[in-house]
């Protein structure tokens, strides 16, 4: 079955096959959330990003295998309801922006930086912070072997605009990273993967951007 990127709650998986890595996006949640499990196709050793609520159905994913890490790409509580009932289950390692850690409510073990990796066997996801939706919001890319980047972005971007900020001065911030960091640093062919809805790509988004600079959100 082609991958399209498109789940509905309660609904079954969409897995896709990269070379190296497998990408188990689920939706849960009575907000629609999205929680992407990152499988190292050559090495028993598997991540999650966002344990954001239906901890049966996450772990349900695992089918009896280990989990090694849980990423909580920012600090909002729909996005780490299941976070503490997956952890005790698996005794995953947890990673969270450093500067939203004090806003989830499940200690951290590694908070992340900029420029940071969290390894999924022998893949490795490049960790990007995006200041505004939330201060600590980090987004994930993985550079696949001879492909293009998939890019994982929480609530920071999505197909139609970047996420809700707190204020103008937020926003001008969310937006100023996600062009200098995602736009202007990632190639048109980058496939992101969003904290809700559905995926698009950086070049289906990129004539926008001056929109949404002149909407302000």
């Amino acid at each position: 079955m082609t991958y399209t990127g498109n789940v509905e709650p309660g609904g079954p998986p969409a897995v896709r096959e990269l070379d190296g890595l497998t990408v188990t996006k689920l939706s849960v949640g009575p907000m629609d959330n999205n929680a992407y499990l990152l499988e190292c196709r050559s090495a028993d050793v598997r991540v999650l990003v966002d344990a954001a609520n239906d901890a049966d159905r996450l772990l349900a994913l695992l089918d009896g295998r280990s989990l090694s890490g849980i990423v909580t790409t920012h600090r909002h509580a729909d996005h780490w309801q299941a976070l503490q009932e997956v952890v005790s289950a698996t005794g995953a390692r947890t990673y969270a922006g450093a500067d939203d850690v004090a806003g989830v409510p499940v200690p951290t073990d590694q908070a992340l930086h900029d420029g940071d990796t969290v390894d999924v066997g022998d893949c490795s996801l490049r960790v990007i912070t995006l200041v505004g939706h939330t201060p600590g919001s980090v987004a994930l890319v993985f550079d696949e072997p001879g492909g293009h980047p998939h890019l994982f972005t929480g609530d920071s971007l999505f197909p139609g605009g970047v996420g809700k900020t707190p204020g103008p001065e937020q926003f001008t911030s969310l937006l100023d990273d996600v062009e200098a960091k995602l736009f202007a640093a990632l190639p048109d062919d980058t496939w992101f993967y969003p904290g809700h809805g559905s995926d698009s790509t950086l070049g289906e988004q990129r004539p926008a951007l001056p929109e949404w600079r002149a909407r302000g959100w």
